[in-house]
């Protein structure tokens, strides 16, 4: 048995979830013991792809599980336009020599909650797809897993995809509200806490001439989505998965949480996707989700600047 934190990442890889990804992998306090792989900022085919890739770039052995190729009910449309049709930038990279397992995410969420009960750090980047089957399969999963961290929402209806909705949970509405019911508890890093921890653009191109491997392959497959943000969101690049990351992997950064009941919006042509924060408690439900609010952010970029020099 390891003192290292179990932390499996379910993620749909994607700009910043790569950033995310190199920040566990860089972290020796927690041991990513897999990384789960949804459809959502691109097809599935192309975020599997990128996951093994980005193991390979950083030298890390965490298995990859492919999960679902689509969401539960409904169809969505991918964020290609920011990410690049690829996921990473349409840079054209090798593909790594590495191969996905046979075994699919919502069976390997499954084994390794058991395998790691009580003690698993359980992040979800993307799309809630993967987690909500294997709620499906078992209903006893949140039992054994220690902490739940949730990139998703807009905690105010402030969206990034809708006017109301933040995008991973629009593209799949059914499987967060799914998720979101059978959690006791859970941890929300949303689209608008993300906004109030920007990243100057200066800045990031100063740690991206870093002479390592990690902040090379990054800078490459991040110059779309930059140049993108650049030209649509001004000064500041916003990496909504690398905060949900540095919340799970360093809690002590939190600055100010609060705990409200949480619903998603399942219908409607304006609101679907939305999550609702019963902010006055009026409906008497249980306050299952912490969300955060405010993150140290100096700590927040170095983390980031770590695992993007990091040898």
């Amino acid at each position: 048995m390891t003192d290292k934190i179990p932390l499996l990442i379910d993620t749909d890889p994607g700009v910043d979830d790569a950033l995310a990804l190199l920040m566990a992998f860089n972290d020796d306090r927690h041991d990513v013991v897999g990384l789960t792989i949804a459809a959502g900022n691109v097809g599935l085919d192309h975020t599997v792809r990128n996951a093994l890739k980005l193991c390979e770039v950083a030298d890390a052995d965490a298995p990859v599980f492919a999960g679902t190729p689509v969401p539960l009910l409904h169809a969505s449309p991918d964020a290609g336009y920011v990410h690049g049709l690829d996921g990473f930038g349409d840079i054209g990279y090798p593909p790594s020599a590495r191969q996905a397992e046979a075994e699919h995410a919502a069976l390997a969420i499954l084994r390794l909650s058991h395998e790691h009960a009580g003690r698993l750090l359980l992040v979800a980047l993307g799309p809630l797809t993967n987690i909500a089957l294997a709620l499906k399969l078992d209903p006893t999963l949140p039992q054994r897993v220690a902490r739940f961290v949730v990139m998703g929402g807009a905690v105010t209806g402030h969206g990034n995809i809708t006017p109301a909705a933040e995008f991973n949970i629009y593209f799949d509405p059914e499987a967060a509200h799914i998720v979101f019911e059978a959690f006791e508890r859970f941890e929300l890093a949303d689209w608008e806490a993300t906004i109030a921890h920007g990243l100057h653009h200066d800045k990031v191109v100063d740690w991206l001439k870093a002479d390592s491997p990690r902040a090379r392959f990054y800078a490459g497959i991040s110059e779309k989505t930059r140049l993108w943000s650049i030209d649509r969101r001004g000064d500041y690049w916003y990496a909504a998965d690398a905060l949900a990351m540095a919340f799970a992997l360093e809690p002590q950064g939190v600055q100010e949480l609060l705990e409200r009941p949480v619903a998603v919006e399942l219908q409607g042509s304006h609101a679907r996707g939305a999550t609702v924060v019963d902010w006055r408690r009026e409906g008497g439900r249980p306050d299952k989700a912490s969300l955060l609010m405010r993150y140290d952010q100096a700590r927040f970029e170095a983390l980031i600047q770590a695992a993007l020099a990091a040898a």
